[in-house]
């Protein structure tokens, strides 16, 4: 009598109700027959390629929260590369992660990775990373999948396939620049190059990109091109914690964060504003003028003129051609800077040159080509940092990794659709069994075919994976590789 009372109450009657019920009725069988039919196809699947489970790491606190507290810890320690490195000492090279309930895959074996990014690469996609990135890089290259990803590359392909002499051109002009500034050193008597080589990466990609360069080196102080950096830097920091936090990275903000954000807009905002009165209605950027000074600056405009459509394209771009590059240099000079002997052949071979050194002038690009060692040096600067140390992917359907299941971890894996399968090129790279005993040091002559000393890196493969690999290969590669190695990807 109670519940009728209510039900008058609020107007709810029988007639009304019946007609709300059945289709939520039908909605949830709906679902749980789907769900039912999927497990019965993945049961199938994982019979058929004999399927074994990987190792599983579990925390001790519930929800394996205990696991994320530690995670935070060591980012806050910088550490966070090396606390996931160690993880795999105990449970290998291949392993399930129990994280909010949710099942995901680690992994740094080669084969795998093979799979994940090349050879079933329609089984994947980014996951959760284009509304994640989304606050700062908008809808880009790097947040896209299929025909808008495809169509993103295919604009920035000929900024590397066809100009490779006015973008060495534009990169002795910012080398140059970079020498004449005045370096001081810190308080502590340190000398950081690291702000200077977003500077000099930052020119030399909007000179690339947009036809003028920013000129940051040469301004007065470089306050606004460092403050760009600044910016880009809080913000990337942000977006790799949310990614950490996968369906949950939306837990992860706050001012600072969308501070940054707005920083980093505000600043290309400028560039593209500029861009759009400049070019006008821009020029043609199809395959009849392949062979002038291709700006994709003016292909973006010739397909849009919406300022943010043009702006998370070049956020997008110029994260890839300033982040990347500037890394580089830090690391390797670093290093240079930690094995002086390594250092000292490397001046030799420069002492070397037949042409520009003799001149005192910057070597020609054709001098860099011929540079071994310099080669050699740089492999092994992206072997132990690579660009992009930790990313993910996520399974779109059913599918299988070759590798990582069973007692001897040879049997394939089982993945199931919406799980998240994330890999370590930074781990990978320090595998022991890949690049000898001394994996952890900085050798650039475990890259020489013949040095004597094991291993022969000529047939590493997928287990060196500086520029990500398959489809989704970093477009600039070759250009900083001066010479000699073939790898699959």
């Amino acid at each position: 009598m109670q519940d009728q009372q209510i039900f008058a109450k609020y107007g709810l009657t029988a007639g009304i109700l019946l007609p709300l019920s059945i289709p939520l009725v039908f909605i949830v069988l709906r679902s749980f027959l789907r769900r039912r039919e999927e497990r019965y196809v993945e049961a199938i699947l994982s019979s058929q390629h004999k399927c074994q489970s990987p190792p599983v790491l579990r925390g001790k606190w519930p929800l394996s929260l205990d696991l994320l507290v530690k995670c935070i810890k060591a980012d806050n320690a910088k550490q966070i590369l090396g606390f996931f490195t160690s993880i795999l000492e105990d449970t290998g090279y291949t392993h399930a992660q129990l994280l909010f309930g949710s099942r995901s895959i680690n992994t740094v074996d080669p084969e795998n990775i093979e799979v994940l990014l090349s050879t079933q690469f329609k089984d994947f996609t980014l996951g959760a990373r284009e509304q994640n990135f989304r606050p700062l890089l908008g809808h880009g290259i790097f947040t896209q999948n299929g025909a808008e990803w495809k169509q993103s590359r295919d604009l920035l392909r000929p900024i590397f396939n066809h100009h490779r002499t006015e973008y060495f051109t534009h990169i002795k002009q910012a080398v140059s620049n970079l020498l004449e500034r005045t370096i001081e050193p810190t308080k502590e008597d340190f000398v950081d190059l690291q702000p200077l080589f977003f500077l000099l990466t930052l020119d030399v990609t909007t000179a690339a990109v947009l036809g003028t360069s920013t000129n940051s080196l040469q301004a007065q102080d470089g306050k606004l091109g460092l403050a760009f950096a600044s910016a880009f830097d809080t913000g990337q920091h942000y977006l790799a914690v949310r990614g950490r936090l996968g369906d949950l990275y939306w837990l992860f903000g706050g001012k600072k964060f969308r501070a940054a954000c707005d920083f980093v807009h505000s600043f290309v905002d400028d560039i593209v504003a500029d861009a759009l009165n400049k070019k006008g209605g821009g020029r043609s950027s199809g395959p009849e003028n392949e062979k002038e000074n291709y700006l994709f600056i003016d292909a973006l405009i010739t397909r849009t003129r919406d300022p943010k459509v043009i702006r998370d394209q070049l956020v997008n771009v110029l994260l890839a051609g300033r982040d990347t590059t500037a890394c580089l240099l830090s690391w390797t000079l670093r290093l240079l800077a930690q094995y002086p002997e390594v250092q000292q052949r490397l001046r030799a071979e420069c002492m070397a040159l037949p042409s520009s050194y003799k001149a005192k002038d910057l070597p020609t690009k054709e001098e860099l080509k011929n540079m071994k060692y310099l080669a050699n040096v740089i492999h092994e600067a992206l072997r132990l940092y690579p660009s992009v140390p930790i990313n993910m992917r996520q399974a779109m359907k059913a599918t299988i990794l070759p590798v990582g299941g069973g007692p001897d971890a040879s049997s394939p894996v089982f993945v199931r659709k919406g799980e998240a399968v994330s890999y370590s090129v930074y781990a990978m790279h320090r595998r022991k069994d890949l690049y000898g005993e001394d994996a952890d040091q900085f050798r650039p002559d475990r890259w020489e075919p013949n040095s004597g000393k094991a291993p022969d890196l000529r047939n590493i493969g997928w287990g060196y994976l500086p520029f990500n690999g398959g489809p989704r290969v970093c477009l600039g590669r070759e250009h900083k590789l001066p010479s000699g190695h073939n790898f699959p990807w």
